[in-house]
């Protein structure tokens, strides 16, 4: 249950990573306010799950799982580019988190 929870931080870590870009400077009230809600909620999330998990490999999933994700979503949202190399990148981080997941 304790990667469960982890998983769904680093989604809402992905929320508010992506959130920042769309609250102007938090000029924007609507964004800022769901930007704010979902840090609060990954932040909460992360430390559920850290009751049961290592805080090393816990904390390096959880922002992997943003990294990752905010990556991808700023190449598809935001028209960042998507080269090879940097294909390659996030690759190694999704290898990095499946091998803490797996060791943890």
């Amino acid at each position: 249950m304790a990667w469960i929870i982890l998983v769904a931080a680093g989604l809402f870590e992905i929320g508010w990573a992506i959130g920042l870009k769309y609250t102007d400077g938090f000029t924007r009230i609507t964004p800022t306010i769901l930007t704010a809600g979902s840090m609060v909620i990954s932040v909460v999330l992360l430390g559920l799950a850290l009751r049961e998990l290592p805080v090393g490999s816990a904390y390096a999933v959880w922002t992997g799982i943003g990294t990752v994700g905010t990556a991808l979503l700023g190449m598809y949202l935001f028209a960042e580019p998507a080269t090879v190399i940097r294909l390659v990148c996030i690759g190694l981080i999704v290898a990095g988190i499946g091998g803490l997941k797996f060791l943890a």
